[in-house]
């Protein structure tokens, strides 16, 4: 079974690809499993439960919690050192917990996991965040992807568009410029993301079956 990460910034176009990828592997017999690595990490787990039970509080009236209202699409883009400290734990339960799943996948007849975001996406994140462009003593225990892609793309560009990031410019260059200082190091092969998606769609199946 081979693991394929397409990873980059907000806006990049990760998510179009894998779907892209997905249906054509599919459509070539393989049995493909989605990942998205925020959506499996026990930090959006925990803030869905919370929101979960803060709603159930307010119906039954036993809490009188307020939150300010936010975007669909908001990010983060400061922390103090307690979150950071807690987004190390859970990206280490995270590793650990990805590792059994791939694990029962490849058990059952799976032939790709296709990884919208990865695990260098939230590395990548602590960085941004801590404002150390250092080594994690997590990233030796990251599985490493048959092929791992980063859609490199101008920031400026993204923000040219309708619907772009509401962090704004700044944090799309300094998230970019995290990801190029750590493609060689974690062996990923950068694809030109502002061109076409139909472009960037077949120079990535070009490498996917390249190395089936």
């Amino acid at each position: 079974m081979k693991l394929i990460t397409i990873s980059g910034v907000d806006g990049s176009g990760k998510s179009t690809q894998v779907k892209l990828l997905q249906k054509y592997l599919e459509s070539q017999g393989k049995r493909v499993f989605y990942f998205h690595a925020i959506e499996f990490g026990l930090a959006a787990k925990l803030m869905g439960f919370k929101k979960k039970y803060c709603l159930i509080c307010k119906i039954k009236g036993l809490c009188h919690i307020k939150s300010a209202p936010k975007s669909k699409n908001a990010g983060v883009t400061q922390a103090n050192c307690l979150q950071i400290i807690l987004r190390r734990i859970f990206l280490l339960i995270d590793i650990w917990r990805f590792k059994l799943l791939r694990g029962k996948l490849s058990n059952t007849g799976y032939d790709y996991i296709l990884s919208d975001r990865y695990f260098y996406d939230s590395i990548i994140n602590i960085k941004y965040l801590s404002h150390k462009n250092e080594t994690l003593p997590c990233e030796k225990f990251i599985i490493h992807p048959d092929i791992a892609f980063f859609m490199d793309i101008r920031p400026r560009q993204i923000m040219e568009r309708e619907r772009k990031p509401e962090q704004g410019l700044d944090y799309l260059r300094t998230k970019t410029n995290l990801f190029r200082d750590n493609i060689e190091k974690w062996g990923m092969q950068t694809i030109n993301a502002d061109q076409d998606k139909n472009i960037v769609f077949e120079e990535i199946r070009y490498v996917v079956t390249s190395n089936q």
